[in-house]
């Protein structure tokens, strides 16, 4: 027990484990629209995206999380003004803004005379100096996540599947879609002091993708998420501090083992359910898309 639980028995790696656990559950509540929604590239550039504000705020002595949310707001916008191109489409606008904003992010840390601290703590992140203000910040960013998506879910679910829909039943599907945006760029404003810019997709996406195999309904996807996170960052910090490995890395590197581990073993139990008698065959759904007529129903 003690190779279990002395690690958490220091201070600084207990503030560690609940600062992941709460970005765990503000990115499940994020994630698992971007995993529905098939936004995982999007998702991916808006977090790479975040570096020229955070380099700068560092640069001129500002506030990290207010330069981070700025450039991920710049680089939404972006993509949404470069999409409306005829001539290309979206994974090309998304794909040349997120190299451009990456680039510009490394100039401008370039110009720092502690430029390659400063890029490892910006790319992969710090989670053994969580704070306990973070800790509060992090409180509050999940309150406001909770705030977005408990009124927006019923938007949210008809966007993710039929935008059509989501207009005929008056869900204002522009308005759900800036929300969302909202949501996904607080979750990754939100992460990158713990995983860092460049791993904070990690938790984004792995956690949701492990659990959409085994849940048919989306609030269960977000709590398996949620619990999925907070056990990889469990795992990964005591992985870290045994094999001296650097924690946000482990962290992600445990979520992505998870969801790796969910794959085989769903793909294990549909091979079993195919070969299976019918009359045997266990009542488990096959079907991992949940059921939109079900989760937002028929307008007022």
């Amino acid at each position: 027990m003690e190779w279990l639980m002395g690690p958490f028995e220091v201070a600084f790696v207990q503030r560690a484990l609940w600062g992941g656990t709460l970005v765990s559950l503000i990115c499940a509540l994020a994630g698992t629209w971007v995993v529905l929604r098939g936004m995982a590239f999007f998702g991916d550039a808006m977090s790479h995206g975040m570096l020229p504000g955070i380099a700068l705020a560092s640069l001129l002595g500002g506030n990290l999380l207010v330069g981070a949310a700025v450039s991920a707001a710049v680089m939404a916008l972006g993509v949404s003004v470069v999409g409306r191109s005829p001539r290309l489409s979206q994974d090309t606008s998304i794909g040349l803004l997120f190299v451009g904003m990456l680039s510009l992010g490394v100039i401008i840390v370039s110009r720092s005379q502690s430029f390659a601290v400063d890029l490892t703590g910006f790319l992969f992140g710090d989670v053994l100096a969580v704070r306990p203000a973070d800790l509060a910040y992090l409180g509050g960013a999940l309150a406001v996540a909770l705030a977005i998506s408990v009124p927006g879910y019923r938007p949210f679910v008809a966007l993710a599947f039929d935008e059509r829909k989501a207009h005929t039943l008056g869900l204002r599907p522009r308005l759900a879609h800036a929300a969302l945006l909202a949501l996904l760029t607080l979750a990754i404003v939100a992460s990158f002091h713990v995983v860092g810019t460049l791993l904070v997709f990690g938790l984004l996406i792995a956690p949701p993708a492990a659990m959409l195999p085994w849940a048919r309904r989306i609030p269960v996807i977000m709590i398996g998420a949620g619990c999925l996170g907070a056990s990889a960052t469990f795992i990964g910090l005591l992985l870290s501090w045994h094999l001296h490995t650097a924690a946000g890395a482990s962290i992600a590197a445990t979520a992505v083992l998870q969801f790796l581990l969910s794959t085989a073993a769903s793909g294990l139990r549909n091979r079993w359910v195919r070969s299976a008698p019918a009359t045997t065959a266990p009542s488990a759904p096959t079907n991992h898309r949940p059921h939109t007529e079900m989760e937002y129903g028929r307008p007022s």
